[in-house]
Formats: C-alpha cells, sequence, structure tokens
C-alpha cells in the first residue's frame, strides 16, 4: 500500500533547506577549508582561505547569507515509487518553499524572466530548477543547491572524440580550470561526468559537485582518477580567490555513465567556495 506524503510537507522542507544553504556552509566543506589553509604554500592563500571562514562564521551566527549572489534553486528530487503525494502540485509546492524562504530572509532574487529581453525579475528567485528521479521505496529524498551564476559560468561540456581518451580527459579538466581562474571563487569542487550523452553529462557532473568532499567512489579505478584529477587541478597554480597558490580545489568528483560507441561525452560542473547544499528524507 501506497504511503501518503502531503505537498505541503515538501514546501516547508524546501523552505528550511533554502534558509539553511544561504547560511551554513556543510561541515564537510568547512573541514576541508580547513585542512586547504594548512597544506596553502603561499600566504595570501592562507589569508583568502581564512577570510571565508571568518565569513561562514559570521554567516551562521548572524543568520546572513555568505554570498551576495544566493543562487538559483535546484532541487534533486528522488521519490520512492510506493509515495503517494497527495494535496496538490507538487512543482507549485516546491516553488512556494523557495518563495518563502528568499522573501521571508530577505535573499537576493536573481531571476530573469525572459534571458534574452532581462527586462523584469520574477521576484522572490522563482522558478527552481527540478530533477525528479523515481527510486525504490516510500521515501522521498530532498537535495537543494543554491547555485551561484559565476560558477555555473565556469561549467561546461564537450563532446569529445573517442579517440581522446581519459589522457583526454585529464587535459579537459585540467585546461578549463586554468582557463576559468579566479572566476568561479576558488577553492572549488569540481564535478566530472566521462559518457552519458549531452544532457545526462551535464546533469551528472552538477549532481556530483553535491557529493559530500571526503567520500570515495566505490568503483577504486574511479576513485584513484578523482585522486589524479585533483592533484592535477591543484598544480595548475590558480590557487585560492585565484591569487595564484597550491588549493584550488577541495575536491574532484567523477561520475562515469555508458554512452553510445561514436560519441564521447564530459562535463565538468563547478561549485564556488560557497557550497550550498543541504538534504533531507521525508
Amino acid at each position: 500500500m501506497a504511503r501518503e506524503l502531503h505537498v505541503d510537507e515538501i514546501r516547508d522542507a524546501v523552505a528550511k533547506l533554502a534558509e539553511e544553504a544561504a547560511f551554513e556552509l556543510p561541515e564537510d566543506f568547512l573541514d576541508a577549508l580547513k585542512r586547504m589553509q594548512q597544506a596553502e604554500e603561499s600566504e595570501l592563500g592562507k589569508h583568502v582561505i581564512g577570510q571565508l571562514l571568518k565569513n561562514a562564521e559570521l554567516a551562521r551566527d548572524e543568520r546572513l547569507p555568505m554570498c551576495q549572489d544566493t543562487g538559483m534553486a535546484i532541487i534533486f528530487m528522488d521519490i520512492g515509487q510506493d509515495v503517494h503525494l497527495t494535496g496538490g502540485d507538487l512543482r507549485a509546492a516546491v516553488d512556494e518553499g523557495v518563495r518563502r524562504a528568499y522573501t521571508e530572509h530577505y535573499l537576493r532574487k536573481s531571476i530573469y524572466e525572459n534571458p534574452y529581453k532581462r527586462d523584469k525579475n520574477t521576484g522572490d528567485n522563482t522558478p527552481a530548477i527540478i530533477h525528479y528521479d523515481i527510486v525504490p521505496g516510500d521515501k522521498v529524498k530532498l537535495l537543494f543547491a543554491a547555485k551561484g551564476g559565476g560558477s555555473e559560468n565556469m561549467s561546461t561540456v564537450k563532446m569529445m572524440r573517442p579517440a581522446d581518451g581519459i589522457e583526454g580527459v585529464k587535459k579537459f579538466v585540467t585546461d578549463w580550470v586554468t582557463q576559468a581562474g579566479g572566476n568561479p571563487c576558488p577553492p572549488i569542487v569540481v564535478g566530472v561526468c566521462i559518457g552519458g550523452n549531452f544532457e545526462l553529462s551535464a546533469l551528472m557532473a552538477k549532481k556530483a559537485v553535491m557529493r559530500p568532499v571526503d567520500d570515495r567512489h566505490p568503483d577504486p579505478e574511479v576513485a584513484a582518477l578523482e585522486d589524479e584529477l585533483l592533484e592535477l587541478v591543484n598544480k595548475t597554480g590558480v590557487g585560492p580567490g585565484g591569487f595564484g597558490g597550491t588549493q584550488t580545489a577541495a575536491a574532484v568528483k567523477v561520475e562515469v555513465r555508458p554512452c553510445h560507441i561514436a560519441t564521447f561525452p564530459v562535463a565538468i560542473a563547478i561549485q564556488c567556495n560557497a557550497s550550498r547544499h543541504k538534504e533531507i528524507v521525508l
């Protein structure tokens, strides 16, 4: 028998997650910043990370946004196939949760209705970007991310040649991070998806940056690639704030998906130092 879940519970959860994401960096990322400050060889880089840590502390204690760009609301929603959602329109409930959080907590509203006219803001940071997945079980998992424009602009997809192989991937990632420089506000987290197709690679790279900093990919070969890419990225010399140094990224997270024999899509998603994401299971 299906478990019933009222969409108002999802609305309230989204509002709470959006609030917490604006004010509180995840503990795993804070711990990573502290380790990076110790490891950074540049004195300026150490100072930049120190300022980021102070900023995070003030944001949490004063309940103020950690960055003036409070992001576009993105929700990854895993819906158990044994859940029956009741009480109204699910998308409307999610948007209402975003609307409440961004209005009640005076978070910057950053969404244009029309991307090329750019003459009217929606006024409440809606509509949210929602990615649905149907999974086994009777729970709903919500992962909320507030994705800023600076790091989003530094994300990309490249339809590479199959002959480029893994060495081509390594070059693409390191060249792209070097080209991005300070624009995505490093220290960053880099999400990479190898395979899938054009749109799936981008989606999985975006989801990859939400993984905990310290988790390990279950495939040892992919985990080793993550380690190697992190080392290569940190050798680019971009450094904290783009001012040079040895600690450009806290992590590189890689996802691998099957792809067509004639294709080799590779996507890169970059998350800035305001690594804002929170999750809950209902």
